[in-house]
């Protein structure tokens, strides 16, 4: 009884949060605010603007680094040879 009471509290406080992932936003945000913890005032806010405002981490699977260069292509609005040579050059660079 004690267990079914506990897991109704935490699918009523957390159940979204629980269930969805963080974005690669959200991640670096949770990241950058790891990085700097202890750090107070605007020693903290410089800390994080430096962190969120510098590159991005290089990702680490093939499927990271394609999901990546796919979406700087789309960016750019890339298509045909320019996309093709856009992302060959991308993929070696992750």
């Amino acid at each position: 009884m004690k267990t079914l009471s506990l897991l109704a509290c935490l699918l009523l406080l957390g159940g979204p949060a629980v269930v969805s992932a963080a974005t690669p936003q959200q991640q670096r945000m949770a990241d950058c605010s790891a990085k700097n913890k202890g750090k107070t005032g605007e020693d903290y806010k410089t800390a994080q603007k430096a962190c969120l405002s510098g590159p991005a981490p290089m990702a680490s699977t093939p499927q990271e680094r394609m999901k990546t260069c796919n979406a700087d292509a789309a960016a750019k609005k890339l298509a045909g040879d320019a996309r093709k040579t856009f992302m060959s050059g991308c993929l070696k660079a992750h």
